[in-house]
């Protein structure tokens, strides 16, 4: 073991905390209610470690905007830099604060990137292709019909309203920034709330197009994602895709996970239900 590199540096990870004053969904084992303790939690693990940030990746709340001022003060009590990415339950909220969420959470831009001692993170806005987010008239909710139609016709398992997808200047914009982190010699962790490997019911309505664009790249290391509470793994043409756990699951257990990123490897460190996993990585 002493021939494994030390850390490069650490960051924390929550998925699908959901937080909102509701009953618990008892036929999806879902406990709104119980995530701030939960959240508590993990910031106080959070606080005890050295972390170059945290992120939290989508459906901070599940509906109601007032469940953002009662979750938001628990993050103020981390010591971290931290950065949040937005899922489908933040936009469960009334049609007139459709467009104010990002900026509720202190978010300047849906999606952004930034970088980290040689790495490049880059963390999307899944949500603006869908029948949720755009307001209501906004073309980009035909365009997520008509996306989910042709997967429903071709039989694909992820057609459901609460997938989405990017939008083509988000696209455009991501297939930039790989090709910047690239010249840089930067590797690149991409983030986004919907998975899009290995396929699965949650998977992002466009992940056929995402896969195709990252297996292009050798330099990104890691998609890490939320939005499938069962969590899963998987690993194509170099690059591993994690799927976290949902914090919301669960009466008791936690889930939330610290990331150690060193040359040769990403190792997970597993609260609760969430795993934990040593990430070799290629031509290290």
């Amino acid at each position: 073991m002493s021939s494994l590199s030390a850390p490069l540096f650490r960051f924390g990870v929550v998925a699908d905390p959901q937080y909102a004053a509701l009953e618990p969904n008892l036929a999806l084992n879902r406990y709104p209610a119980k995530s701030l303790a939960k959240l508590e939690e993990a910031i106080a693990e959070f606080n005890r470690h050295d972390l170059a940030f945290v992120v939290t990746l989508g459906d901070i709340i599940d509906g109601n905007w007032e469940s953002f001022d009662a979750v938001l003060p628990i993050y103020e009590t981390l010591r971290h830099e931290r950065h949040f990415l937005l899922g489908n339950h933040d936009f469960a909220v009334a049609p007139e604060h459709l467009t104010n969420v990002a900026a509720r959470v202190g978010m300047p831009l849906a999606y952004y990137d930034f970088a980290r001692a040689g790495y490049r993170f880059i963390a999307l806005d899944g949500n603006e292709i869908s029948l949720f987010a755009p307001p209501e008239g906004d073309p980009r909710r035909a365009e997520a019909k008509a996306l989910m139609k042709a997967l429903h016709d071709a039989g694909a398992p992820n057609p459901h309203r609460w997938n989405a997808a990017v939008s083509d200047t988000q696209y455009a914009w991501l297939a930039a920034k790989l090709l910047e982190a690239k010249a840089a010699g930067e590797k690149v962790v991409v983030m986004n709330h919907y998975p899009i490997f290995p396929e699965n019911s949650h998977n992002a309505l466009d992940s056929d197009r995402m896969l195709a664009l990252l297996a292009e790249h050798d330099h990104v290391v890691a998609y890490l994602s939320g939005h499938n509470h069962d969590g899963n793994f998987g690993v194509m043409d170099g690059t591993y895709f994690v799927n976290f756990k949902g914090m919301v699951d669960t009466e008791d257990s936690n889930a939330y996970a610290i990331v150690s990123v060193c040359e040769d490897r990403l190792d997970i460190a597993g609260f609760g239900r969430e795993e934990s996993r040593v990430l070799a990585l290629h031509g290290a």
